[in-house]
């Protein structure tokens, strides 16, 4: 397996980031798609893009096409977003990667729903243009268990679709087991995030990521804490050991996304990572 860091974790410009990926001894980057890398990035940019990884010995491991979930509620008003995330997936390929992670919200347990219905659909169209284009359109895990979002995933029937498996949302989030979603989502798993959190209590997801879609009252995030790597509630030695038995060879790639020195807490999640490794 390989060791990746998210860019932006690093809180500083992009060059500066790479720089420090690079002291951390990470094979490569995830990207979001909405700064220096951007849906409509002419190929003057791309190159730039390229040559600043390049020269610290970095490939891509991912881009991030998070535009927000509304696109997967109310997709009638949000076409612009669905075709901004097809231009991502372009992008991505000529940045070196075939992957686009994004949160799509939370998927209903109930089949018969408005919310089901609309974000199967718009999932079912961006998993299709990713596999027309050779790419794969990764949903990350966290805001539901695992076994349900498997079931969603069987149900668009596409090769285009995959998962970006985030092992401290599932604990943080929807209070499941990373190692046994290791199992239950293995045929789609092709990108990692190595982060680690605890549930200070359980809320409702939908709360959470969605209430506005779903009619509640937003929750608030305390409910919820991310913690740095080995601190948390994922068994990172029985987590890397599954990923190990389903012959997963991509990226952990780190994300930090609090904290008073993240570039500290990055270098010591890929210190921690290595001896795992």
């Amino acid at each position: 397996m390989k060791i990746g860091a998210m860019i932006e974790s690093f809180r500083l410009d992009f060059k500066e980031a790479a720089a420090a990926a690079k002291k951390i001894g990470a094979d490569g980057v995830q990207v979001y798609a909405s700064g220096i890398v951007h849906a409509d990035m002419s190929d003057a940019e791309i190159a730039n893009v390229r040559a600043i990884l390049a020269g610290e010995g970095l490939a891509v491991s991912a881009l991030c096409g998070d535009f927000g979930c509304k696109m997967f509620y109310r997709p009638e008003t949000c076409r612009d977003l669905i075709e901004r995330e097809k231009r991502v997936m372009l992008v991505a390929q000529k940045l070196g990667t075939n992957i686009v992670t994004t949160h799509i919200g939370v998927v209903p347990d109930d089949e018969n729903c408005e919310q089901y219905e609309s974000m199967h659909r718009v999932c079912k169209e961006l998993a299709d243009f990713a596999d027309s284009v050779g790419g794969r359109f990764a949903v990350e895990t966290g805001p539901e268990k695992a076994a349900v979002l498997k079931k969603f995933l069987d149900s668009l029937s596409s090769r285009g679709v995959s998962v970006n498996l985030d092992p401290a949302n599932l604990v943080m989030c929807a209070g499941d087991d990373p190692v046994k979603a290791v199992g239950i989502l293995k045929d789609y798993i092709v990108h990692t995030h190595a982060k680690d959190g605890i549930q200070n209590y359980y809320v409702d997801t939908r709360r959470l990521y969605a209430a506005e879609y779903y009619g509640l009252e937003p929750a608030s995030w305390d409910s919820i804490r991310e913690v740095p790597l080995g601190e948390g509630g994922v068994d990172w030695p029985a987590y890397i050991a599954a990923l190990k038995s389903i012959g997963y060879d991509g990226y952990l790639t780190i994300e930090r996304e609090c904290g008073d020195d993240p570039s500290a807490d990055i270098r010591a999640a890929a210190s921690f990572l290595k001896k795992l490794l």
